[in-house]
């Protein structure tokens, strides 16, 4: 047990470090190359954000643990909302851009409902996989679309002042990051279901909370720095971003290496509160423009009380 408690810690500084120096690179070179910054936060964060779900979920699943890769989807996307979100907006509520609420809002609402739907077959097949991927693809291009028609005034490049030796820097700790997440994710998977066999616990149960608050780890250190420095509105694009990644990004490239065998009925309780959250933060952010820190309060006492009833369940 204590191997497996080893493994675990071992797995979640890998995920939180190559996840960090993954991001720290490739926004390096999005701003190394002239990339606006507004893309950069859309895309490139939060794919990297997103970086250590999908590394625990290929993993998982290539490993025939496939609860272990859809409880961590379902089980990040509840921690992002209701705990990330959550003790943002304790510390600083954050404000909700009017592009957010427009644009990004009811793609997240859809991505949310797209997951019970691939689960009605019994599972999700290689063909879905190939259609989330590919709607992860097209968000990206509409992201990058929607920036340029909202640029204002003549583009913000560094490409001129960044040489050539630090682009190639840049390059390799976006290498290094990835490798970091790649092994951490293998690492944090045998913690996790060494753990769960010692505690009687199934893998859904572990992928749905330890496996997704510590693959969240990287959302949650950058929404408590943002809100701690005043810039608690980043917040909320992370966890959208994160969101729509989690489902479009990762389960599609997930079950297209490995298809995902699942059960609509078994997760109804899981799924029901995940969009039921989601359901509920887009009304929040659609109603008004700052989520409030009695909302955030809400938010963290419903992620409470869901561990509370998996624990006993």
């Amino acid at each position: 047990m204590a191997l497996d408690f080893g493994l675990l810690a071992l797995g979640v500084l890998a995920l939180y470090f190559g996840a960090e120096w993954l991001v720290r690179g490739a926004a390096g070179l999005a701003r190394a190359f002239g990339v606006s910054p507004l893309v950069v936060g859309l895309t490139i964060v939060s794919y990297g954000t997103s970086a250590p779900e999908l590394a625990v979920s290929v993993v998982a699943a290539q490993g025939g643990k496939p609860d272990i890769a859809l409880g961590n989807v379902v089980g990040s996307n509840i921690a992002n909302i209701a705990l990330i979100l959550g003790i943002t907006a304790l510390i600083a509520p954050p404000q909700v851009e009017g592009r957010l609420i427009r644009r990004e809002l009811p793609i997240l609402m859809l991505s949310a409902l797209a997951l019970p739907v691939t689960l009605l077959s019994g599972s999700i097949e290689r063909y879905e996989g190939i259609l989330l991927t590919f709607a992860a693809v097209a968000f990206t291009l509409l992201t990058f679309r929607w920036a340029r028609v909202a640029a204002v005034g003549p583009a913000q490049s560094s490409r001129d002042d960044v040489p050539w030796s630090r682009r190639g820097g840049l390059l390799l700790l976006s290498i290094l990051g990835l490798a970091v997440l790649l092994i951490g994710g293998n690492v944090f998977v045998k913690g996790a279901v060494g753990l769960a066999t010692a505690f009687g616990m199934s893998e859904k149960t572990v992928g749905l909370t330890v496996v997704a608050v510590g693959t969240s780890l990287p959302e949650l250190a950058a929404s408590l720095v943002a809100a701690l420095r005043g810039h608690s509105e980043l917040a909320v694009g992370n966890v959208v971003g994160s969101n729509i990644f989690n489902v479009l990004l990762i389960l599609g490239v997930t079950s297209t290496i490995s298809p995902i065998p699942g059960s609509l009925a078994a997760g109804r309780f899981d799924l029901s509160v995940m969009i039921g959250l989601t359901a509920v933060s887009v009304f929040v952010m659609r109603r008004q423009r700052v989520i409030t820190r009695w909302e955030g309060a809400v938010l963290t006492g419903i992620y409470v009380t869901f561990l509370a009833v998996l624990a006993l369940n």
